[in-house]
């Protein structure tokens, strides 16, 4: 947006420039040369007039006479030619080349012409031809800082909603924004505003059903199978026994399943990104895993970085855990952490790499999958991770074999605004139990 309305106001500065400042450019000229032969001609209007009283008079009239009426400064008649009533013709100065002429004839005959160098009239007019341009760039210069201005005041609101409606998105109240004074971006506010009411509104009608089904669902189910463990004791009948504990593995089947279902309906419905600072998330994994570095012999860089991103607190230290834990047990050298943005949709990258030999070839296609390990380990801990990257909307690739890099995908912000006036970061992480988990 920025770029387009730069765009379209220098387009409209040079249409403008264009169009009036080229003609009036060309005007400025015109008048410079107009001026000059009106001027030229003024002179020697005068000059044929105080010639003329000198030739009534019989005064002498010769070269130094007209040398009183010629001069070298720029702009000022260089050379002229006077034609007495008699026909005596003398001039003075030195004829420029090129030149403009002006001329006048007296009632008594006297004929005054006059040359000025064509030169001075052009430098004249290209000073002022210049000047003219001079403002045409300070107004286009003053054009782009105003359209600059005016788009970091009008982009700012719309980044501000973009964060907004991804926090409306993941099930979170957004902030409330302040008016912008545009009365476009302020009701598309407005209206975020009362959506994510009514939506909130509704995530806790859900929560409270989700609790109350547990509760109603768990209490004949828990009954039923207190009633099923009864007879099958108190019977002396083999088939009923059988029949007691058939159906009460199906009570106890369909407890997990409601178990299942409620769970997921509650991490679906809890589940929400948050503006997380990498750096408070880098910090607590640099204190957590350098000690073990050191005791391994071994060293961990993760470098400081600005960035924030939007994912679940919690979720995201434990997959950085995760990487880090691997390339501890099968990694080699120093592990670095490192984050960089990503591409113009402002997606952050998180790297973790070491110095080892790497992923093999055979378990390199696999790596994710579930009890794929490489003997170290319950092949849990990747896969674990890639579902925790994805329920937060990203991804997490092996994007290099040797040395391994895992690299995690996640959405961030834009860095043209400070979005701490207006989407608070989330809760500080807590300190979680370490999760041994192996490399995939």
């Amino acid at each position: 947006m920025r770029r387009k309305l730069l765009q379209a106001t220098v387009s409209a500065l040079l249409v403008a420039v264009v169009l009036l400042g080229i003609p009036l450019g060309v005007a400025a000229a015109q008048l410079i040369f107009s001026s000059a032969e009106q001027d030229l001609g003024l002179r020697a209007s005068t000059a044929s007039r105080a010639i003329e009283v000198r030739y009534d008079l019989n005064d002498t009239i010769d070269e130094r006479t007209l040398e009183a009426f010629v001069s070298e400064a720029r702009g000022a008649p260089k050379y002229m030619v006077v034609t007495l009533p008699d026909g005596t013709e003398l001039s003075a100065g030195e004829q420029p080349d090129p030149a403009l002429v002006g001329s006048y004839v007296a009632s008594s005959g006297v004929f005054v012409k006059m040359y000025v160098a064509w030169w001075d009239v052009f430098l004249d007019a290209a000073q002022l031809v210049g000047l003219v341009f001079a403002v045409a760039f300070v107004a286009i210069v003053a054009g782009i800082a105003m359209a600059s201005w005016q788009a970091e005041r009008l982009s700012r609101p719309l980044v501000y909603l973009a964060a907004s409606a991804e926090q409306v998105g993941s099930g979170q109240t957004r902030p409330r924004l302040e008016r912008t004074g545009v009365e476009e971006i302020d009701l598309v506010a407005e209206e975020l505003s009362r959506s994510a009411d009514r939506m909130a509104a509704r995530l806790a009608a859900e929560r409270q059903f989700a609790s109350d089904a547990s509760h109603q669902l768990r209490t004949p189910l828990t009954a039923l199978t207190m009633r099923l463990e009864e007879i099958s004791l108190m019977t002396d009948r083999d088939e009923v026994r059988e029949e007691a504990e058939a159906s009460l593995e199906q009570v106890e089947r369909l407890v997990g399943v409601v178990d299942d279902l409620l769970g997921r309906s509650k991490r679906a419905l809890g589940a929400g990104t948050e503006l997380l600072s990498l750096d408070e998330v880098f910090s607590q994994q640099r204190e957590e895993w350098a000690a073990t570095f050191a005791k391994a012999g071994r060293r961990l860089t993760i470098e400081d970085t600005d960035s924030s991103v939007f994912a679940t607190p919690g979720g995201l230290a434990q997959v950085l855990a995760t990487l880090i834990e691997n390339s501890l047990h099968h990694g080699g050298g120093t592990t670095t952490v490192s984050a960089r943005e990503s591409g113009s949709s402002h997606a952050i990258v998180l790297e973790v790499r070491d110095e080892g030999d790497g992923v093999p070839d055979d378990l390199a296609p696999r790596i994710f999958e579930r009890e794929v390990t490489s003997g170290r380990g319950h092949g849990l801990g990747l896969a674990l991770a890639r579902d925790l990257v994805t329920a937060d909307g990203g991804r997490l690739e092996l994007s290099q074999r040797r040395p391994a890099v895992f690299s995690v995908f996640l959405q961030g912000v834009p860095q043209m605004v400070d979005l701490e006036k207006v989407v608070p970061h989330g809760r500080a992480l807590k300190q979680r139990t370490r999760w041994v988990w192996g490399r995939g």
